[in-house]
């Protein structure tokens, strides 16, 4: 059967299966309910609408596609809208037709692919599903891929819902937002996945509601300073054991923790306690669930015909067709949703390395090049642009977040620059070499020194952010305390020491839920996190740690204001293999420092001696192996007075105790205050 391009880059049907009045009857194709005179009113979508989402430049279409509540002459209902330009008919079904579809056959746009019906009588809280009579003649029911919420899982049925209904109380943190500069901010995230951060077991499979978990979050995270949580993706899904990753309705928050008014909810609550919300998106794949959008009007789409393009090898799921202008349309619109009706402060996008690179996953002959013959997804890198140009323009302060693996270069800069756009970049390099190398033996450090310090190369190249996150303790991997090496005790200094360099280190952070107080336990997203763990001094500690890392992080500017400028860090000595002993100097714009030293050894170094930039008395701010998170307490409880002894490049140095498997910071003193010598320093941050 030939296939003939129509209007451009719009859609691809069988020329023969269309005229002018859309698709030509068949006899071999079930009956098709008759066309009812109250699909013919007045249409929600107008000729500027055809036109921007034809070019791929609706960023709006979800105001018009969907279910939305309408008066139409004096008649209040609901006005169903649908792009699936190779569909033979489209009804909407639900209980206000007995789930027959009869009554409520949906017109078809001649040019456009968009089916439309207007139903009066019906509003919020209505059930529906998109019943499609496919290109092939089968019929299929399909969820609606604007659809704003649905049943809880499994069931799959759309549901009509008021997307204004709350009222938002966060006009002064989104006026500020928009005034923020978040490469010179402290960013510390607590990635969370909201069905099993903690269960209850009067509740549906122990999931908490999103208004109960916005009170218990937002404390629990002021409790420990994290500025901003980050949630699994939120958007509806099928299968609970995804996390959210493959997702059905991209514009659907998920049912499982309550309704979309109620999530909203959360997120004001966290704007009203200064945290930022940002959730994970996922425009890399999408399942081949039979209601969702795989093959929705019997053709490839949204995702590409050919598999070599259109299917992932490892998820086996579907690949979206970034080239065609109404699915890059889908997926922007769908970014932006998420900024203007839910507020979010930021999207982290998932698997952009799996978009960028044609060949990713696949061996020879398995993929198809790109017009100059290369491996480059040119198409997605345009989708990136973009998007990233769309989501800074109408929405000033809110963060793109890429998690990209490989050396694809330039995606945190601007699109003017020639990069992708994205404000930051997961260091995925970084994770992986500094969790290699905690997973060493401490004796056998010094043979992998170079994987401790290599992230110091690279570290200006991106804006980068340093994740341990959920995928670092599935699959296997153990939790991250389970993955430290040596006797309980070491495990805990070494699982103190990890978070510390981290804090320390330049780059943003982010930590998955249960790392903050050592979960022993893999995490299982059908199970709650080991709260009962903190009944132990061990597990307590870590949690008192993370709190107090928090705190010094976003209260010290050279933690955080030079966290991308090469100005902000200078080693002090990184060369001492056969100790496995770091020391750096983070900066502030102001010409502030800290003094921050590191022993990746069980052995405490007395008489430790340490180059300086300035003279001065020197206090110890933070000490990973402080009483206070159950460790032995050795450190330096009185003032280091500088000597005019050269050592590491500077003309000063101090003399420090080094204590076990710890890192210690030192911040100077005004010199001169002689009385400080003998005055003990409390080695954690007050609360």
């Amino acid at each position: 059967m030939t296939v003939t391009e129509l209007t451009g880059t719009r859609f691809t049907c069988p020329l023969a299966t269309l005229s002018a009045a859309g698709p030509v009857p068949n006899p071999h194709w079930p009956p098709l309910e008759p066309m009812e005179a109250a699909a013919r009113l007045p249409s929600l979508i107008n000729e500027l609408d055809l036109h921007l989402f034809g070019e791929g430049r609706h960023y709006q279409l979800y105001e018009h596609l969907g279910a939305h509540r309408r008066t139409v002459n004096g008649a209040t209902g609901v006005n169903f809208a649908v792009w699936a330009p190779c569909a033979r008919q489209i009804s909407v079904i639900g209980p206000f037709n007995g789930w027959t579809g009869r009554g409520a056959v949906m017109e078809r746009q001649e040019s456009s692919g968009i089916w439309e019906l207007f139903v009066p009588g019906i509003g919020p809280g209505e059930l529906y599903k998109l019943r499609v009579v496919n290109f092939h003649g089968r019929q299929v029911d399909k969820c609606d891929p604007f659809g704003f919420a649905a049943e809880v899982p499994p069931r799959t049925a759309n549901v009509v819902v008021d997307l204004d209904q709350h009222a938002w109380q966060d006009s002064a943190w989104m006026e500020q937002r928009a005034k923020s500069d978040p490469v010179h901010r402290p960013m510390s995230i607590y990635e969370v996945h909201l069905g099993s951060w903690q269960q209850r077991a009067n509740e549906t499979n122990g999931w908490m509601n999103y208004r109960d978990l916005a009170h218990e979050l937002v404390q629990y995270c002021q409790k420990l300073g994290f500025t901003h949580i980050e949630l699994l993706p939120v958007s509806e899904h099928p299968y609970t054991g995804s996390w959210g990753y493959q997702t059905t309705g991209y514009f659907a928050a998920t049912s499982r923790y309550g309704q979309p008014h109620e999530l909203m909810y959360l997120i004001d609550h966290c704007h009203a306690h200064g945290i930022g919300v940002l959730i994970d998106w996922v425009p890399a794949h999408f399942p081949k669930d039979a209601h969702g959008l795989a093959r929705f009007d019997g053709t490839a789409l949204y995702e590409h015909a050919d598999p070599r393009q259109g299917e992932h090898p490892d998820w086996n799921t579907l690949i979206f067709n970034y080239g065609r202008n109404e699915v890059r349309n889908f997926l922007v619109a769908n970014g932006l949703f998420w900024f203007d009706k839910y507020h979010i402060d930021g999207l982290r996008v998932d698997a952009v390395a799996s978009m960028l690179y044609l060949d990713y996953s696949r061996k020879e002959g398995q993929w198809v090049p790109n017009r100059h013959g290369g491996r480059e997804n040119l198409d997605a890198v345009a989708f990136f642009r973009e998007f990233n140009e769309q989501a800074h323009q109408r929405f000033p302060g809110v963060l793109t977040i890429a998690e990209e693996s490989t050396a694809w270069p330039g995606v945190s800069q601007p699109v003017s620059s020639g990069g992708l756009g994205f404000d930051f970049k997961w260091n995925m390099g970084w994770m992986n070499d500094t969790l290699r190398y905690m997973r060493n033996d401490p004796v056998h450090r010094q043979f992998h020194h170079d994987e401790i310090t290599f992230s110091m190369v690279y570290a200006y190249s991106e804006k980068f952010l340093l994740p341990l996150s959920h995928d670092e303790v599935v699959h296997g991997k153990g939790s991250l305390i389970d993955q430290m090496p040596g006797d309980l005790w070491q495990k805990f200094a070494n699982l103190r020491l990890l978070y510390s360099y981290m804090w320390l280190h330049p780059g943003k952070k982010l930590l998955f839920m249960g790392g903050e107080f050592a979960q022993f336990r893999e995490w299982n997203c059908d199970q709650s996190l080991e709260w009962q763990l903190l009944e132990h001094a061990h597990h307590r500690g870590v949690q008192q740690l993370v709190g107090d890392l928090n705190r010094l992080y976003t209260g010290e500017p050279a933690l955080h204001e030079l966290d991308h400028s090469q100005a902000g860090f200078e080693w002090i000595d990184c060369n001492s293999r056969a100790s496995s002993t770091l020391s750096w100097l983070r900066r502030d714009a102001q010409g502030g420092f800290l003094v921050v030293v590191c022993n990746f050894t069980p052995v405490v170094h007395k008489a430790c001696r340490v180059g300086v930039p300035q003279p001065g008395l020197y206090r110890e701010v933070f000490n990973s192996d402080s009483r206070f998170y159950d460790g032995s307490n050795v450190g330096n409880p009185l003032v280091a007075v500088s000597e005019p002894v050269p050592h590491h490049g500077h003309e000063q140095s101090i003399v420090i105790t080094l204590p076990p498997l710890a890192a210690v910071v030192l911040k100077i003193r005004e010199p001169g205050l002689e009385s400080e010598r003998k005055k003990p320093v409390e080695l954690a941050l007050p609360e």
